[in-house]
């Protein structure tokens, strides 16, 4: 097999590393991010359906060596590079060379993934990860087979495999759906296997569907409904859940698990109130706050900027 996507893209942008969305990952930092094309899954609910099912090799109008990559993130000051757009592991070379690349400079790599990866390229992916986030899209076979064209057991084998055996800090996001994978009961069960599998400090997003691609007839996710999942989760003993593609300060925000300040406030994507020191600890109480915390936040802040490599 040969990955006709190696050194080619859809496109390059920088971003606030928030978007990913990574929450507990240099706060406030730039991220190049990239993708090529295609998918491995077949979502019907699917944000980015012009890139993930494109089958035209030739809508890769970038090109960039790994090497090149990791140079411009550099110059342009971005402390990471993100595999995203489509889920990098269809991408696997490409993505592990390049995040190779970059650790020989000093950025650090980030994949957005599904997780529907082979036990066998699993290791060498999570393990050339700085963070990653996941996404856990359901919490039932059912809605997995349906809505996704996969299964939910070697996802749920992936997030376990990249927390208990990688040092690459993880971040998972669920799209909540109305009326396929948000009862009561499924984040219950969800929140379950979370606090056990990955521990208390593992963040979670819950993010707020739109009508797109296979599922225009759905309706927008209420933000209550978003809140209803985060205070489920919370009461199962998590401690870091989030809401997002929502409006909510308060609800977007980090607290600190010792004394409850709000450690970092955050107005979408922009940073504000900052109360850690700069190895994460807070400066109420001293509780170290979970992730990879590098000196003061970073002020990147809401842009997003476009990039041609051959301009830069």
């Amino acid at each position: 097999m040969v990955l006709d996507t190696y050194g080619r893209s859809t496109g390059f942008c920088i971003d606030p590393i928030e978007k990913k969305p990574l929450n507990h990952f240099l706060p406030g930092t730039a991220v190049l991010s990239f993708g090529t094309a295609g998918c491995n899954l077949a979502c019907k609910f699917c944000q980015n359906h012009e890139i993930s099912k494109s089958r035209e090799t030739d809508s890769l109008a970038h090109s960039a060596s790994p090497e090149r990559i990791a140079a411009v993130a550099r110059a342009e000051g971005c402390a990471s590079v993100a595999f995203t757009y489509n889920d990098p592991v269809i991408f696997h070379e490409y993505a592990v060379d390049t995040a190779a690349a970059c650790h020989e400079v000093g950025v650090k790599s980030v994949a957005v993934t599904a997780g529907y990866i082979c036990e066998e390229p699993r290791a060498e992916f999570f393990r050339s990860m700085d963070a990653a986030n996941i996404d856990l899209k359901g919490f039932t076979e059912d809605f997995y087979r349906k809505l996704t064209g996969s299964r939910i057991g070697p996802v749920l084998d992936a997030i376990r495999f990249a927390v208990q055996e990688t040092t690459c800090w993880v971040e998972l996001t669920t799209l909540l759906i109305p009326g396929e994978n948000d009862s009561i009961g499924e984040i219950e069960a969800l929140s379950a296997w979370v606090y056990h599998n990955c521990g208390p400090d593992v963040p979670v997003h819950f993010t707020a569907f739109h009508p797109d691609h296979r599922m225009q007839s759905h309706q927008r996710t209420p933000h209550d409904t978003l809140l209803r999942a985060r205070n489920i989760a919370q009461a199962n003993g998590l401690n870091h859940v989030y809401i997002g593609n929502v409006h909510d300060v308060a609800a977007q925000s980090s607290y600190c698990t010792g004394c409850g300040t709000r450690v970092i406030e955050r107005d979408w994507h922009q940073l504000s109130d900052w109360k850690l020191d700069d190895f994460g600890g807070c400066l109420t109480c001293g509780t170290r706050f979970p992730g990879v915390i590098d000196g003061p936040p970073g002020t990147w802040g809401r842009r997003r900027q476009p990039l041609r490599m051959a301009e830069v």
